[in-house]
């Protein structure tokens, strides 16, 4: 267990109430729409509705909290989200209408966004010289999580009752209020000293809005998996239809055994360019393969869905870690958590305007649209490296702050990185 653990410390703590608070998170993700749809009794189009409000209303929590980490101290703010989303998440077993649903889980939604930005000094802090790296050790923690999260959430579907969904939403509140207890448990770090200048630096910062943009197309490839695959695989194959269980567990193996290890490579913003450009070139062969999928016999429909699923896998592994190492390294160390709040806000977009793209393109229109959807993201690709590059460039003549991970205050180091990994559901970049 030493090697799949960091070393007991504050990595150790961080990671430990990730991995609960991920269970929480599987839990919703599995049955947070049935609950609504199915114990609720709201229409779908209604849910739909709230779900697409709380998301754009997220958008701006990630920024205004990540500011307020930056400036006041991480531990007590990302533990006051969780706070909030647990309180959240308990309402929903109030929200007996449309507004009260509305209400309940815009507010879940933004903490949750909130939550993100604020964790992100936390993790530059305690993350040692390779901050990135560890973050993507988090993230194969966060698809464990979500995996035990989403086995609890399969019995409440089976029960299919009001008071097993109850129970549900109340073990997903109890997750949420049990991570930021144990986050007591983590030495605080002192707030950033306030640098001179505008306060919201990060907005005008223009290679590193560009990089937002990008990453927020390049975003659209989480949705692929769990929206446009399945219903291309019920709609336009002969495939069964339990290999849509097995994609997703394609997916999440290898990004809990190989995550790590593809980060370790992408070391600098410069790798963290050509790391996008891989990821854009391997959605852009996936996405071929799954529009091939189409016409042909089901054994020969399982085998390409299969394969277009592991090169998308690759290319998702190549993504995140480009974005893991472009949204830190390019990063100010006082204005972490502003900058990873802007930086999110391309994912928020992604999450809220994806999964209607990708319908209209790939289901509506059909196989063309594949295509379509492939070229934007090898394109997106293509244009990464050239706004690293810019970033560069305009940090090298003085501009932006110079790198964090070379700003960390030497009064103050992190611990060493710990021994994580590299083998120990797409779930986002979370």
């Amino acid at each position: 267990m030493p090697r799949f653990v960091p070393v007991a410390g504050p990595q150790r703590t961080l990671a430990a109430a990730n991995f609960v608070y991920t269970v929480g998170s599987g839990v919703y993700l599995t049955a947070g729409v049935l609950y609504f749809t199915e114990a609720v009794r709201l229409p779908a189009g209604q849910v739909g509705l709230g779900l697409g409000v709380a998301g754009l209303v997220s958008l701006l929590a990630g920024i205004a909290v990540g500011h307020l980490a930056d400036a006041r101290g991480a531990r007590g703010v990302y533990a006051g989200t969780l706070v909030v989303q647990a309180l959240a998440t308990a309402g929903f077993v109030l929200a007996d209408g449309f507004w009260p649903f509305v209400l309940a889980v815009t507010a879940a939604t933004g903490a949750k966004a909130a939550g993100v930005a604020a964790r992100s000094p936390l993790i530059r802090h305690y993350g040692g010289e390779r901050p990135q790296e560890f973050r993507a050790y988090l993230r194969a923690v966060t698809n464990v999580g979500v995996s035990l999260g989403a086995l609890l959430a399969g019995w409440a579907v089976q029960v299919d009752t009001l008071t097993a969904y109850q129970l549900l939403v109340v073990g997903n509140a109890f997750a949420f209020l049990a991570s930021a207890v144990m986050l007591v448990r983590l030495p605080s770090v002192a707030p950033s000293p306030a640098a001179r200048g505008p306060r919201w630096v990060a907005l005008r910062d223009r290679p590193y809005l560009v990089l937002t943009a990008l990453d927020g197309v390049m975003a659209v490839q989480f949705k692929v998996l769990t929206v446009a695959v399945p219903l291309w695989l019920v709609a336009a194959t002969s495939a069964p239809r339990w290999l849509i269980s097995g994609t997703m567990l394609v997916n999440t193996v290898l990004i809990i055994a190989l995550q790590v290890r593809a980060s370790r490579s992408v070391d600098s913003p410069a790798a963290g360019g050509r790391a996008y450009r891989r990821a854009g070139a391997a959605f852009l062969v996936a996405c071929a393969l799954i529009s091939f999928s189409a016409g042909v016999p089901a054994w020969a429909a399982a085998a390409l869905l299969m394969a277009a699923v592991a090169v998308h896998t690759v290319g998702e592994l190549w993504h995140s870690a480009g974005g893991f190492e472009v949204s830190f390294a390019l990063a100010p160390h006082h204005a972490t958590g502003q900058y990873l709040g802007v930086f999110g806000l391309g994912a928020g977009l992604a999450e809220a305007l994806g999964p209607g793209l990708l319908i209209s393109l790939c289901i509506t229109w059909g196989r063309p649209g594949w295509y379509v959807v492939g070229a934007l993201f090898a394109v997106t690709g293509l244009a990464a490296p050239l706004a690293v590059r810019w970033a560069e460039r305009r940090r090298s003549a003085g501009v932006s702050a110079p790198r964090g991970d070379a700003s960390r205050s030497a009064a103050t180091p992190g611990p060493p990185v710990a021994s994580v990994p590299g083998t120990p559901p797409g779930t986002g970049r979370a």
